[in-house]
């Protein structure tokens, strides 16, 4: 357990570090968060706190990524030297997401450009990093097309032709549901953190180092972000953050064959999706409302719940979800 507790630590010194670094110089450019009018009142006291904080996120992982992947392939293990080479896709794959977010922060937020990347080239830029992280698993690892069936605790073997839309599928929706849970302060990483540290939990247990190395990395950037990024934020995460933990959750789920696992441990961001979808499905059909705002999260801000409560409330269901999680594997 040593080592995973060593890169957790390294992992969050590093990201302590760039954030001290990055949070001054996004504040000197006024690199700040455009609040919606529309949105709840009580956010617009936020406009101008300093976002596209998910740099912080890709410059540390790919610091320590980088570097575990050099240290682990000079070992004279061939075990060793394998776990470096199955990083390799996590990391692209995680780092690709993020680059996604990056763009359409850097058009809104530099550019100034408020409609940012458009979403049919947004949906494409992710769609084709899914379609590659999903194929290189399939057809360079060879790591088969079975899927873990929680409860059931069993595999099934699917046909690679439904097993790569499928996956496919599951990239997208994660990250979209991710993405949608990042409305209030810390409350997407509080969330997804707790989910990172399951994966990682599973990888322990099921034995792959490789998870586990890159579980712990994140959850060690992830624990610093959120010193900046509680209530009140001095620092947003922004798409370039909310899509890479997105790819990250989705690419490890997927890496573990355990897809299915995140209905049951990304609850919360299963239900932020749910309620939107809900909201405008309803709206579009009776012109009326389900709930006050949505994803979820607006609809208890504005039933007058104070940002950090509804964090804790949400964090806590997280974590009981991703307990039952870990006894139906």
């Amino acid at each position: 357990m040593g080592y995973q507790i060593k890169i957790l630590a390294l992992a969050f010194v590093i990201a302590f570090v760039i954030s001290i670094i990055i949070i001054p110089i996004l504040k000197r450019k006024k690199i700040g968060q455009n609040e919606r009018e529309d949105g709840p009142k009580s956010h617009l006291k936020k406009q101008g706190t300093p976002t596209m904080g998910g740099i912080i996120m890709i410059i540390s992982l790919l610091i320590v990524g980088v570097g575990l992947f050099l240290d682990y392939s000079r070992s004279d293990a061939e075990s060793e030297r394998q776990v470096a080479q199955n990083l390799i896709p996590l990391l692209i794959g995680t780092i690709g997401f993020g680059l996604v977010g990056f763009v359409d922060d850097f058009k809104k937020l530099i550019l100034n450009n408020t409609e940012g990347l458009k979403p049919k080239y947004k949906m494409l830029g992710l769609l084709v990093i899914s379609v590659i992280f999903v194929v290189y698993l399939s057809k360079v690892m060879n790591i088969g097309t079975e899927i873990f069936i929680p409860f059931v605790k069993t595999y099934i073997t699917l046909p690679i032709w439904v097993h790569i839309p499928f996956t496919i599928l599951v990239m997208l929706a994660t990250t979209n549901a991710i993405n949608l849970t990042d409305g209030i302060d810390g409350l997407s990483t509080s969330v997804t953190t707790i989910i990172l540290t399951c994966l990682t939990v599973i990888g322990v247990v099921l034995g792959f180092k490789e998870i586990v190395l890159f579980g712990a990395s994140l959850i060690g950037i992830c624990l610093a972000f959120l010193l900046f990024n509680l209530h009140p934020a001095k620092i947003m995460m922004g798409d370039t953050g909310s899509l890479l933990l997105g790819g990250a959750v989705s690419a490890m789920a997927i890496y573990l064959k355990m897809p299915l696992l995140l209905i049951l441990i990304a609850i919360i961001p299963v239900l932020e999706t749910a309620s939107d979808i809900i909201q405008v499905a309803y709206f579009k059909k009776t012109g009326k409302r389900v709930f006050k705002m949505a994803p979820l999260h607006h609809h208890f801000e504005l039933s007058g719940w104070n940002e950090n409560a509804i964090v804790s409330v949400f964090s806590i269901i997280t974590l009981v979800a991703c307990l039952i999680g870990l006894t139906v594997i």
